[in-house]
């Protein structure tokens, strides 16, 4: 898989794993199914995605080399 859709295919699943706990969160914190839906959303638009670009990088150190 190329570099760019692996970090990509990282991104989301961060994203995927960062809603599905806040909105079970949501629901621990007694949200109706839209206020954990709107939990959720909140969550990603707070998702640090240079933390996930940074430990991606970490991982694949060959992907960021300077080839040029």
């Amino acid at each position: 898989m190329p570099d760019e859709r692996q970090l990509a295919e990282d991104v989301r699943a961060a994203c995927v794993k960062a809603a599905l706990e806040a909105y079970e969160e949501g629901g621990v914190l007694g949200l109706c199914a839209e206020g954990r839906w709107e939990y959720a959303i909140s969550t990603l638009r707070q998702l640090d995605v240079a933390a996930v670009v940074t430990t991606w990088a970490r991982r694949n150190p060959e992907s960021t080399r300077d080839t040029g």
